[in-house]
């Protein structure tokens, strides 16, 4: 013992940090907040301590690569030494940190703890709550499965409905026009570096401003917010009623803590890690690609609202929720704190949550929208075969073999979930049905991974015949230019 304590007194005359911490852990705190409620915040710290760990183990074998992301996992999963555990115990953690952080948002909402002087640290917790989304997010991305792939489309074609900006965002967020190696590897460094870098910094500042302003009082009917007042009467209230966090209170928080940490274990021991599932494939349109939990309701969301107005809900929707978030604390930073004298606030906590249940529970038996109930094996009209080239009948067989007719009707016979392609290319010039193919756009999938030049080249050909019978197909206006210069000026 005296030699651990000869060596704490060197490091600490080196980084005087001993008065601090003391400080930090002697700190009072109003008696009646060492409760079961005040618990949430420190788990959730402890399950994001669990995940830098878990997450450092899986970044040593997971590989950021198009061609190797899901062979990495499958290796995790069954070739590496309690690998399979590891990416359990890192997936049931993004989940259980999702709903604490949640539940933490809720009990500060309901405690009034976004009240003056206290906003910032409201503020900060907002910034933490979307960064923890963005994790679960980006960390669904990189099982690079069927789910992650649509998911992935989904989110991007999401993006693209940004005015202006929306093209900037999607090749930003893709690293390019299509879902490919440097979309992953944008990913990874989002999912590794970036998010987790501003988590800890932010999650650094929230507890220090935890610190410095006091832990929230127990709130007590009658007991009113007012800025001219309240910080003397805290300051008075943890004089005469305040004790040490430590011991006092800490007890609580470790205790929940390893029951926390006990019950991510038993579900990643019990129900084991999240996929991956098949290999992502664009041509398999036949899929119900589903997000994790905390994001199921967004996608009932989606399935049942009517296209017209997917845009707005997504555009305008968080927005709105965002930016009242944020003011919250300025426009009612004083006041009553107690939730018993404040019934809107429970009644919007509840009405929040049965329509977050509701939609999530939605989510189990609504369709993929929109619905594609078109069958592949619909034959491709007759009349669009006649005095078509060997090439053309070529194109029309990869139309048929890779599904295009689930998203695209010819004839009135196919899918709706794409535009009717009877007269396409009256709409698009070669290069155009080229580019559209190869890197998508809008809800289509790119297809540059899945076909060949050659298949590419066939199907393009056939396409190019889609047009009324007398009428040109479309052309550029700046090749006929070129051609009529050329055959001027021999």
């Amino acid at each position: 013992m005296r030699v651990i304590s000869q060596i704490g007194d060197w490091f600490d005359r080196r980084l005087q940090l001993a008065a601090p911490i003391r400080e930090a852990a002697e700190h009072p705190v109003p008696r009646n907040t060492a409760s079961w409620w005040y618990v949430f915040g420190s788990a959730a710290l402890t399950i994001f301590l669990l995940q830098l760990v878990t997450g450092i183990l899986l970044a040593l074998i997971y590989v950021p690569s198009a061609s190797e992301a899901w062979n990495s996992l499958q290796a995790l999963n069954h070739d590496v030494t309690l690998g399979w555990f590891i990416r359990a115990m890192h997936g049931w953690g993004s989940n259980f940190m999702v709903a604490l952080v949640l539940i933490h948002m809720v009990q500060v909402f309901l405690f009034g703890a976004y009240k003056f002087p206290r906003e910032l640290t409201w503020i900060v917790g907002v910034f933490l709550l979307l960064m923890t989304l963005g994790m679960a997010f980006s960390g669904q991305v990189l099982r690079f499965d069927q789910d992650a792939y649509w998911g992935l489309g989904i989110g991007a074609s999401i993006a693209s409905r940004v005015p202006v900006a929306g093209p900037m965002i999607v090749k930003l967020m893709l690293g390019g026009p299509i879902i490919a190696g440097a979309t992953l590897s944008r990913f990874f460094a989002l999912h590794v570096f970036v998010i987790p870098g501003m988590l800890i910094g932010f999650v650094c500042l929230h507890v220090l401003m935890v610190l410095k302003l006091g832990i929230n009082e127990w709130p007590m009917p009658g007991r009113v917010v007012k800025r001219a007042s309240y910080l003397s009467e805290y300051h008075e209230l943890t004089k005469k009623d305040g004790v040490p966090f430590v011991p006092y209170a800490i007890w609580k928080d470790l205790v929940f803590a390893a029951f926390i940490l006990l019950a991510v274990t038993a579900c990643a021991l019990y129900f084991g890690p999240f996929g991956p599932t098949g290999r992502p494939d664009p041509t398999i349109i036949q899929t119900v690609p589903k997000p994790d939990y905390f994001f199921l309701w967004l996608y009932a969301l989606l399935s049942l609202l009517p296209p017209s107005m997917e845009t707005p809900a997504l555009l305008i929707g968080p927005v709105v929720v965002i930016v009242g978030l944020l003011l919250l604390p300025f426009l009612s930073g004083e006041g009553e704190k107690s939730w018993r004298r404040r019934p809107i606030a429970v009644l919007t906590v509840l009405l929040i949550a049965i329509t977050l249940g509701t939609f999530t529970h939605l989510a189990a038996f609504t369709p993929w929208s929109p619905h594609m109930n078109a069958w592949s094996g619909d034959p491709v009209p007759e009349r669009l075969l006649h005095d078509t080239t060997a090439l053309q009948r070529q194109g029309a067989l990869i139309f048929q073999v890779k599904q295009c007719h689930n998203c695209h009707s010819l004839g009135e016979l196919g899918g709706q979930r794409g535009p009717a392609l009877d007269n396409v290319a009256m709409r698009l010039t070669e290069d155009q049905l080229i580019r559209q193919v190869i890197q998508g756009g809008g809800n289509m999938p790119a297809y540059g991974k899945n076909l060949s030049p050659a298949e590419t080249t066939a199907l393009v050909a056939f396409l190019e015949t889609l047009h009324p019978v007398g009428q040109a197909p479309a052309r550029e206006a700046a090749r006929d230019v070129v051609l009529q210069e050329n055959s001027t000026h021999p």
